[in-house]
Parts: structure tokens; sequence; C-alpha cells
């Protein structure tokens, strides 16, 4: 059973489509890239899997459910943007996480934070971007999900940062789940994808695996992205 379904998926606001007539299917054991410029409908793809938005039309299905209670304990979300509150230290958001969620892993939380030496005793807020996007991705992470959902999870973050969130990612996700990774920087998370989906517009362009772009156009995803939305 794949993991993610979409049908008709559409979300409109007013008349803008922000997401117009998405049919998706991802199946487990997949990093998939979600792939697109500014306003293409990505974060808007994602809020709606994770049952932050109503569609205006079509459905999502996660495992067979739409979203739901049920569906949100299997999906691991990173949005993209500052969601822990600022006053707490590093030890009580693992432990709100440990709390909230039965299949977050606090050890494997804490195993990372010491690798990288967080002091788990530190304000959120006191924390520098970089780090503070460590700390989100790492409690994400530490979730034995069926589906992860990232949204920009290395934008705006130095290249060494980005070179441990993506290893954090593909050493921790449940080899059962699914990822979905929301960016426009394809030329640093190319070597981890498996497949991509192109969005243009709301609608989508392309999905593919990774390794099909590579043969059939011969070239990479970055340089191939390049050329379909050049402007």
């Amino acid at each position: 059973m794949a993991i993610l379904e979409c049908k008709n998926l559409s979300k409109h606001y007013g008349k803008v489509a922000a997401l117009e007539g998405v049919d998706l299917s991802i199946e487990p054991g997949r990093v998939v890239g979600l792939l697109g410029p500014n306003g293409s409908g990505k974060t808007t793809f994602i809020k709606l899997v994770n049952g932050l938005l109503t569609p205006t039309a079509g459905e999502v299905f996660i495992e067979g459910a739409k979203p739901g209670p049920a569906s949100k304990a299997l999906v691991a979300y990173l949005p993209d943007r500052d969601f822990l509150a600022d006053w707490m230290t590093v030890e009580q958001q693992i432990r709100f996480f440990a709390d909230f969620y039965k299949d977050f892993d606090p050890e494997k939380a804490r195993e990372m934070m010491a690798r990288l030496g967080i002091d788990p005793a530190q304000r959120f807020k006191t924390l520098s971007k970089g780090t503070r996007e460590k700390v989100q991705l790492i409690l994400v992470m530490s979730r034995k999900a069926r589906l992860y959902l990232l949204d920009e999870p290395i934008g705006g973050v130095d290249p060494a940062t980005r070179d441990f969130i993506l290893d954090t990612i593909i050493r921790n996700y449940n080899p059962e789940a699914a990822v979905i990774i929301s960016t426009h920087l394809i030329s640093d998370v190319e070597s981890v994808l498996d497949e991509v989906i192109f969005l243009k517009e709301g609608r989508v362009l392309l999905h593919e695996a990774a390794d099909s772009i590579r043969e059939t156009q011969g070239t990479s995803v970055d340089r191939y992205f390049r050329e379909v939305f050049k402007c």
C-alpha cells in the first residue's frame, strides 16, 4: 500500500489556485524531493497532507486514511519556521515530544544532541539559527513515523550544517517510511533523493525517479530543473 496518495488534490484561495489537480502516489522506503520555484505550491501541498489545510477539491490518503487524529500519529512534520517554545530548554523539548508522541525515542534524540555538543539545559531562544534548526530536525527524526514531511530543512544554514541535516535524515528515518523534502537547494539534496516531483504554479509537471532523469536527460536533477524552470 502507498504511504501517501493524492487524488485530484486542489487548494484555491478565492480565484487563485495554490494547488490544482495533483495526483500522486508515494511508496515506502523512498526519499522524495518536492521541487519548484517560490510560489509553486510546495508548502501548501505539505500542509494539506499534514491536515493543516482543507482541500478545495480532491482527497489525501495516508496509509488509506484521510488526514485526522489517526494519520497525525503517522506523520512527522518539520515546518519551514521555528515551531518550538522559546522559553523551554532543549531537555524540556525532548520531554515534551516524549509525552506527545508514542513513537518518539528520547534517548536517540539526546544522543544526537550530545554528538553536536548541544547543551540540554540551554533555552531554545538562546540558540543560533543553525543550532535551532538542528534541534528541531533531531526531534522530528527521532520519531519512528511512517511519513516525514520536511519543509525547507536546509534553508538558511551553512554548508556544514546542511551536510549534518541530510546525514541525520538518511541515517534516522524509519526504512518502512517515506520522506518528502521540500527545497529549492536541489544540488545540496540531490544525492539523497530517490524520486523528484517538479511543481509549477500548483501543478505536477513531473514525478520521476532521480536516476531515470539522469539517464534519459543525461544531466543532473539540478541542471535539468534549471532548464525546465529557466526564465
